[in-house]
């Protein structure tokens, strides 16, 4: 009975060695185009891919331009594209194993900061690896936890991405808001002057037509 608990611990162990998978999120910032390679193993697997365009590198410019994002597959033959948005989520199904290339490309003249994730879920059939029949449905278990946390993480990283653009244009407007009524303050006080100055003008002319 000793054997088995510590023979089910060494192999509960290698199980969560075995599932840490590869993911990359990176924040970078984007002038014209930049490309990014991430290796997957595995034929079959689904790549889930997400971006948000944080923000441009003036707080005076505001647009919903986006930027385009092409992603190839080993052979350099495009598997999925997203164009002109601001924001995307979206996954594959792996093809061909090897590395994939994600290009972004920005057609704004203003540099834009970009926060892109990338997660490979890769289900394994420990049933094909474990001789015990008893600890293939608990691997299998235990792979499909692990998959669903991660889909929780990867949303979670996303939202929070939406939350720091949605921030950063809330700032932008409020500042422009501010500066407009500051400008349309000065028009008032400069049309006021005017006025003012008009009216004097008035009256002294008025004033020495009468004395005449």
């Amino acid at each position: 009975m000793e054997v088995l608990s510590w023979r089910t611990v060494c192999l509960l162990v290698l199980c969560t060695v075995a599932l840490l998978r590869p993911a990359a999120a990176i924040r970078f910032v984007i002038d014209r185009e930049e490309c990014f390679s991430h290796n997957v193993e595995y034929e079959g697997d689904t790549v889930h891919v997400s971006f948000v365009v944080i923000k441009a590198d003036t707080p005076w410019h505001y647009s919903e331009d986006g930027v385009d994002l092409v992603v190839k597959d080993p052979n350099g033959a495009q598997v999925r594209d997203s164009r002109d948005k601001t924001s995307d989520k979206f996954e594959f199904i792996v093809q061909k194993r090897g590395v994939h290339r994600f290009c972004f490309t920005n057609k704004s003249p203003y540099h834009e900061t970009v926060d892109f994730d990338v997660h490979v879920g890769h289900f394994s059939y420990f049933d094909q690896h474990a001789k015990d029949e008893h600890f293939a449905p608990l691997f299998e278990q235990i792979a499909k936890l692990d998959e669903a946390l991660y889909n929780i993480q990867f949303e979670q990283h996303w939202l929070e991405a939406q939350t720091d653009r949605q921030a950063i244009l809330n700032e932008n407007m409020s500042r422009r808001a501010v500066h407009k009524a500051l400008l349309e303050s000065a028009a008032l006080i400069a049309a006021s002057v005017i006025q003012v100055y008009l009216l004097r003008r008035l009256f002294e002319r008025k004033l020495g037509t009468s004395r005449v």
